[in-house]
C-alpha cells in the first residue's frame, strides 16, 4: 500500500503530532512496510482457529470477594474532626 505525504500529514494530525518535511518521507516508508507486514498475515489459513485474547491458556487468578472489616461507625467516626449525626461534618462548599 502506497503511503503519500499527505496521508502522513493527516495521521500526525490526528495524533497532534509535528512532523517535518524530512521526516514525511521516513515515516510514509516506515508505515508502508508495517502495513506490508500486516498484509503477509493476510495470506495465514485461521480457518477452524476460535479467536483468542492471549495465545497461552491464561485466566484470571482473583481471590474471593469476602468482606473483612465490619460496620463500626463509631470506631470510624473518631477520625473525624468533626461529626453529626453519625456522619461526618464537613465545610459548607455550596451557597
Amino acid at each position: 500500500m502506497k503511503i503519500t505525504e499527505e496521508t502522513v500529514q493527516y495521521v500526525a494530525a490526528l495524533a497532534k503530532l509535528t512532523v517535518s518535511e524530512e521526516e514525511k518521507q521516513k515515516v510514509a516508508k516506515d508505515l508502508e512496510n508495517i502495513l506490508d507486514y500486516i498484509a503477509t498475515m493476510d495470506q495465514l489459513n485461521t480457518e477452524g482457529v476460535e479467536p483468542m485474547s492471549h495465545v497461552l491458556p491464561v485466566k484470571n487468578v482473583f481471590r474471593e470477594d469476602v468482606v473483612t472489616n465490619q460496620d463500626d461507625r463509631v470506631e470510624l467516626l473518631k477520625n473525624a474532626p468533626k461529626s453529626k449525626d453519625g456522619s461526618f461534618a464537613v465545610p459548607k462548599t455550596v451557597e
